[in-house]
């Protein structure tokens, strides 16, 4: 038994030299050969390492929403671009204050309701004449919207009471207009103008980090009555829920319940507003880009087909070229089996050496993402396997057939070709 498992360690490590010997006796055509399977590996691996840093960096950005926490708003995170889809969100109707209002009087499994309403892509002017883009949120928020949220006051403090009642001109700034308005001074006291009105700084929000490599972090936020007073009641509202442990889904529930009610929703029908949670947020965006997953996943495979006919075609010449050669090896008592383990060998080698290079180039190219949204970098291990299975396979199924008929010259007529 150890005798015939020696032979076969042997044999197989002589077709491997062998077949070594042939790629890097016909270099020029075995890079050729390789550059096909390198591009179809690349195209696969690169597109889902780009997939796997977007989730990644959903995963790590979506944590804003915290444990057991959920947000609800009128449109979907993503959607589908389906223009009937799409004209039938845009239609939903506002969440309003009263709704939100009634969510936070009868969820009786919420630790938290925090309302919010926002309007955007405002200038932020510190006292010294700096400004920032225009491009800053100033969100009315209660108290409660802090808890919701996860926030963390880094410097200052949160409203008071009497500040969220009398809506006082306070407002507690995020990282960013921090960071652009008082990168080297105490924020603290000062005083901002955001559409012609002051504001004095309370405090600031230790920042999350972001969704996307998006700024999330650019906001200001004011008491509730104070934004009502400077941009009127009718808003379009949006909360976050922090649900008791243990009972996020139960919650979930029994808020798209009230929120139902509240909204006239009919019994049978779909919800006319959307919750956003940690999952749910990954689930959809894994729905957004199925297709385009596997849009790529088909064109690569075509690209590793026609590679895989292009190794056929090289393996069959290199088998009339190495005729003699074979004639030779027959003649001095090489087996079928020999032979065609060499050139099995060499079929799966090129093909390998392809998968490794379009592996390498597909895992810098896909980081390319991670460096520019300022994500970690991966190294999606699953799909690394499946590519080196997937270019064995192809070696083996398009280089049996040159093996075979090199395994089946006849060594007389081999010794005779010139």
């Amino acid at each position: 038994m150890s005798r015939a498992v020696e032979t076969l360690v042997h044999e197989i490590s002589e077709g491997l030299r062998m077949a070594v010997s042939a790629v890097r006796t016909n270099k020029l055509r075995s890079i050729l050969t390789l550059l096909g399977i390198a591009v179809g590996v690349f195209s696969i691996i690169g597109v889902m390492t780009a997939m796997g840093v977007l989730i990644n960096s959903i995963e790590t950005g979506m944590t804003f929403l915290g444990a057991n926490t959920f947000q609800v708003q009128r449109t979907p995170s993503f959607q589908t671009g389906d223009p009937k889809e799409m004209v039938k969100i845009m239609n939903r109707k506002k969440i309003t204050y009263d709704q939100v209002l009634r969510v936070k009087e009868n969820a009786s499994l919420a630790k938290a309701v925090g309302m919010f309403c926002y309007t955007n892509d405002k200038v932020v002017v510190a006292e010294d004449g700096k400004k920032t883009n225009p491009n800053v949120g100033v969100s009315g928020r209660d108290i409660e919207s802090f808890l919701a949220n996860n926030w963390i006051i880094e410097e200052g403090r949160l409203f008071s009471q009497p500040e969220m009642n009398s809506g006082s001109h306070v407002a507690i700034l995020g990282a960013d207009v921090v960071k652009k308005l008082y990168s080297k001074s105490d924020p603290i006291g000062q005083n901002i103008r955001v559409d012609g009105r002051r504001y004095q700084v309370i405090g600031t929000v230790k920042a999350k980090g972001t969704v996307l490599g998006g700024g999330d972090e650019s906001f200001v936020l004011i008491p509730l009555v104070t934004f009502f007073n400077i941009y009127g009641r009718d808003q379009e509202f949006s909360f976050k829920v922090q649900a008791e442990p243990q009972v996020l889904d139960d919650c979930m529930e029994q808020v798209t319940g009230i929120l139902r009610v509240a909204r006239h929703v009919p019994p049978g029908a779909e919800d006319d507003f959307s919750i956003v949670s940690n999952d749910s947020m990954i689930s959809q965006f894994n729905e957004f880009t199925k297709y385009l997953r596997l849009g790529i996943i088909i064109v690569s495979s075509i690209a590793l087909l026609a590679a895989g006919v292009g190794i056929m075609n090289i393996m069959l010449v290199s088998v009339t070229e190495r005729t003699r050669e074979i004639g030779i090896r027959k003649a001095i008592g090489a087996k079928r089996t020999n032979i065609m383990t060499q050139f099995v060998f060499e079929a799966i080698l090129l093909s390998e050496i392809g998968g490794v290079f379009g592996i390498i180039l597909g895992i810098l190219c896909g980081n390319i993402i991670a460096f520019s949204l300022h994500a970690e970098p991966i190294i999606p291990y699953d799909w690394v396997a499946i590519g080196f299975v997937t270019c064995s396979i192809v070696g083996i199924i398009f280089g049996v057939y040159p093996a075979w008929k090199a395994a089946n010259l006849d060594p007389i007529d081999s010794l005779r070709y010139e």
